[in-house]
């Protein structure tokens, strides 16, 4: 793999990742809830997640989810609920946010649920695997040893990956202290209601249209 193709799978990743979808929205919403400094452990569960998901690809898992119709609706399913679940808790919100509390309070396992949740997202979600099926032998050398090619791709995808979290979770810190207890109330809603569409397209979601 040399450096201009490299660099086209760091734009084509970087276009895809930046793209709104489940741990984009998740990370709008920590920075929003949690402030960006404990929006952190969400982050890292997301870049977990990418290390995961290229190596499963690199192991074979996405040509399995493209083959058998059992695991995919199993993934698919898991996925849908996970998504359906956070996104009914929002809707169920009262707008109150604590960011002073949330922000000095570390001893009540809230760093490691907002860890779990964004890796949850991310590795539950089928289309990733598939689309980085599609995508990154399209990268991989193959008259060169693989592995080490994925190893570098898994670092470029996960820090670009890090990178727009980050600056979804600013955003997301920035806009809510301009916003009443209203406004954060109809976020809240919002966000709930986007989850709900999202749960429901990947219900929908069909391995031919990979």
């Amino acid at each position: 793999m040399n450096f201009t193709t490299l660099t086209v799978f760091a734009l084509v990743a970087l276009v895809a990742i930046a793209t709104p979808g489940p741990t984009v929205l998740l990370a709008l919403a920590n920075g929003s809830r949690y402030g960006v400094r404990r929006s952190l452990p969400g982050m890292f569960g997301a870049v977990l997640s990418d290390l995961v998901l290229v190596g499963a690809v690199a192991l074979g898992l996405g040509a399995l989810l493209a083959a058998s119709e059992f695991w995919f609706s199993v993934v698919k399913w898991v996925g849908a609920a996970y998504l359906a679940w956070i996104g009914i808790r929002l809707l169920r919100s009262t707008g109150t946010l604590d960011l002073s509390q949330a922000r000095t309070h570390s001893s009540d396992g809230a760093a490691g649920r907002v860890f779990a949740k964004s890796f949850l997202v991310a590795v539950t979600n089928p289309k990733g695997y598939l689309f980085c099926s599609a995508l990154l032998p399209q990268f991989i050398d193959a008259a060169a040893p693989q592995w080490p090619q994925y190893v570098v791709i898994s670092l470029v995808f996960a820090g670009l990956d890090f990178a727009v979290m980050l600056g979804y979770a600013v955003v997301g810190a920035r806009a809510v202290k301009l916003l009443h207890r209203r406004a954060v109330l109809w976020l809240d809603r919002s966000c709930g209601a986007a989850w709900l569409a999202l749960a429901g397209s990947l219900a929908f979601y069909r391995r031919s249209a990979s």
